[in-house]
C-alpha cells in the first residue's frame, strides 16, 4: 500500500472515531480506551488477530504471521494454561501483554482452567478415569458439579485457588494499566470443554458468572473487558440461549469459527450469514468479534459481515495449508478492511479523540452493506 493511500486510510480511520466513540457500558468503573476503538470501527474495520499459546515464548506465532504478511497482527492473545509438562511461565506472559500493550497492541487472555478435581497442572484432553490430571476437556459428574459451584465445599475452595493464582497476575496488569479483553470458559456451548459443557443458569454459566462477580467485587479488577464466547456448532441459534450469562456479565461477545469450511471451494463457507445474524441479534448494540478461527475471514467477507470487530486466528492452525496458504494470510492482512498494529500506532499518534457520551440505544439496520442507524 502507498503512502498516499496509506495517510488517506488513516485520516478515515481518525474521522470514523471521532464520531462514533463513546462511553463503555462495562461492569467496570470508568470507560475503555479497548471498547471504545472496537465500537469506534464496528462496521468499517476489523482489527487482525492471532493467538500464541506457549507462554515460555509468548510471540511464537506473531513472529511467524509476520514473516509472511510483513504485517503484525494489531491484537496479541495468550492463555494462562498451567500443563503439568511445562514450567510455569505465566509471569514470562504477563511481562509480554504488559509490553504488548505499551507497543499499542489490543490485549487478549484466555484461561484453559484444569479441572478442579485435579489441581493446577493437567492433561489436556485427560479423563478422570484413565488420567490422573484431567484438563479442559475432561468430566465432572452431576454430583461434583453442583459441589464445585457450592461455596464452602472442598471441590470449591481447590477451584478458588486456581482462581486466586491467575487473579495475582491480572493483578499485575491492572497496576500497568493493561486493559484485557478476559474470555474464560470460551466456547461455553462446547460439550467436552468445562467437565461436561452444562447448559442453564445451574450450568456453566452459573460458574461463569461466579468468577465474574469474585474477580471484579472480591478481588477489585477494573481492567477486564468480560469476552462472553461460543462455537459455531449446528445448534447455536438455541446456544446463544441456553449459555448466555446475561448481558450485564459480558462487554463483547465473540463466536468461534471451525464448523462448515470442509472441502468447498469457497474458502468462505464457514461464516454463514445465519451464523452472522445470530450473533447480531445477541450483540445488540455491543461490540462482537471472531473470537477464534482457523481460516481466515477474507477481505470480501467482511464487507458483507461488517459488525465483526475484530479477528484472533488460532496459533499453528493459521499456517496449516488447509486453512491458509501464505497468498490468503498476505492478502487478508493487506486488506483495506483489515487494521494492523502499525495502523493502530498511527491512529493513536495521530488521532487521539476523547470519549464522548453514550448515545441513546438504536437500531441497527442494513444499509448498502454496513450496519448504520436509523
Amino acid at each position: 500500500m502507498n503512502s498516499h493511500l496509506e495517510v488517506c486510510r488513516v485520516l478515515s480511520i481518525k474521522l470514523l472515531l471521532a464520531n462514533a466513540l463513546f462511553a463503555s457500558t462495562s461492569y467496570a468503573e470508568g470507560s475503555f480506551k479497548t471498547l471504545d476503538l472496537l465500537k469506534g470501527i464496528t462496521g468499517k474495520y476489523t482489527l487482525s488477530g492471532i493467538h500464541n499459546k506457549h507462554q515460555k515464548d509468548p510471540t511464537e506465532y506473531t513472529r511467524q504471521l509476520e514473516a509472511i504478511s510483513a504485517q503484525t497482527p494489531a491484537l496479541w492473545s495468550a492463555d494462562f494454561l498451567r500443563f503439568h509438562w511445562e514450567a510455569d511461565e505465566r509471569a514470562r506472559m504477563v511481562a509480554e501483554a504488559i509490553e504488548q500493550w505499551e507497543s499499542g497492541a489490543v490485549i487478549n487472555l484466555m484461561w484453559h482452567a484444569c479441572n478442579p478435581k485435579a489441581g493446577e497442572l493437567c492433561t489436556y484432553m485427560g479423563l478422570p478415569d484413565n488420567d490422573q490430571k484431567p484438563g479442559p476437556w475432561s468430566y465432572l459428574s452431576d454430583a461434583e458439579w453442583r459441589e464445585l459451584t457450592t461455596e464452602g465445599t472442598e471441590l470449591h475452595k481447590k477451584w478458588m485457588t486456581q482462581v486466586d493464582a491467575i487473579a495475582e497476575h491480572l493483578q499485575v496488569l491492572q497496576e500497568a494499566k493493561v486493559e484485557v479483553l478476559f474470555r474464560p470458559f470460551h466456547e461455553m456451548n462446547q460439550a467436552a470443554f468445562w467437565w461436561g459443557g452444562r447448559p442453564g443458569p445451574d450450568g456453566t454459566v452459573k460458574l461463569y458468572r461466579m468468577l465474574h462477580d469474585y474477580l471484579t467485587q472480591v478481588k477489585k479488577l477494573r481492567n477486564l473487558i468480560w469476552v462472553w464466547n461460543v462455537q459455531d456448532f449446528p445448534t447455536l441459534p438455541s446456544d446463544v440461549v441456553l449459555y448466555n450469562p446475561g448481558a450485564e456479565y459480558w462487554d463483547v461477545v465473540t463466536l468461534d469459527f471451525y464448523d462448515g469450511f470442509g472441502s468447498s471451494q469457497d474458502l468462505d463457507s464457514g461464516y454463514t450469514q445465519l451464523k452472522y445474524d445470530t450473533m447480531v441479534r445477541v450483540a445488540g448494540n455491543k461490540p462482537m468479534a471472531i473470537g477464534e478461527c482457523g481460516r481466515l475471514p477474507s477481505g470480501e467477507l467482511l464487507k458483507r459481515q461488517p459488525r465483526w470487530s475484530f479477528f484472533m486466528s488460532w496459533s499453528d492452525e493459521t499456517f496449516r495449508a488447509s486453512s491458509n496458504s501464505d497468498k490468503r494470510i498476505k492478502d487478508v492482512y493487506a486488506d483495506e478492511r483489515v487494521l494492523t498494529l502499525n495502523e493502530l500506532l498511527m491512529l493513536r499518534e495521530q488521532a487521539i479523540v476523547q470519549p464522548q457520551p453514550a448515545p441513546p440505544t438504536i437500531e441497527m439496520v442494513p444499509l448498502s452493506g454496513f450496519l448504520q442507524p436509523l
